[in-house]
């Protein structure tokens, strides 16, 4: 089963400066995020495999215009995260199918590695609701100054129907980062932690 888009919408965030500080060069990070329906909005499924495969198609999709919005090689993305939020009409476990089995792969692939698990967070709202997209580095957990969060909102979604899938990168940690933690230059990214 193939997602049934209704709309993509890409958020790019750029910060240049940060407490009067000037952040050089800017953190940058953006999201994509897909409207799609959902297939078993009221009613339950035992069997979720269809979520599972929209999963892995959408991590390819939204990682792929993430990456493009940022105008980058995926490979130099640098922190990474997912999030979904399911209409009143679906459940927790309709956004769980489509956010762990199979969507880290296709990130994974698109961004060239990807050693440490990806954040995700996941809820049920209704239209204009804020999807918090939890951020954490790629390739190595233990790196805090990429301990961080993109909120992104689409004012028309999810309807009671519809599942908001999104997947954030960046090629920054946070702005003017200090508070210790493994450092970029330290990352081994062999064991998903350092």
């Amino acid at each position: 089963m193939s997602a049934i888009i209704r709309k993509i919408v890409t958020v790019v965030e750029e910060t240049y400066l940060e407490m009067g500080q000037t952040v050089s060069p800017p953190t940058r990070r953006a999201a994509a995020i897909a409207v799609i329906e959902n297939p078993f909005a009221g009613r339950y499924v035992e069997d979720l495999s269809p979520l599972i495969a929209i999963g892995e198609e959408l991590g390819e999709l939204l990682s792929k215009k993430a990456v493009a919005a940022l105008g980058i090689d995926g490979a130099t993305a640098q922190s990474y995260g997912k999030a979904a939020a399911v209409g009143e009409n679906g459940e927790l476990e309709h956004a769980a199918a489509i956010l762990h089995p199979k969507m880290g792969a296709p990130v994974r692939k698109v961004l060239g590695k990807g050693a440490a698990l990806i954040p995700s967070s996941k809820k049920r709202s209704g239209p204009g609701t804020t999807l918090d997209i939890p951020l954490g580095h790629k390739d190595a957990a233990f790196v805090r100054s990429h301990f961080d969060g993109m909120e992104v909102m689409i004012n028309d979604a999810p309807r009671a129907n519809e599942i908001m899938v999104a997947v954030a990168v960046t090629d920054s940690g946070r702005p003017l980062p200090r508070v210790g933690g493994l450092t970029i230059a330290e990352v081994k990214g062999e064991d998903g932690l350092r």
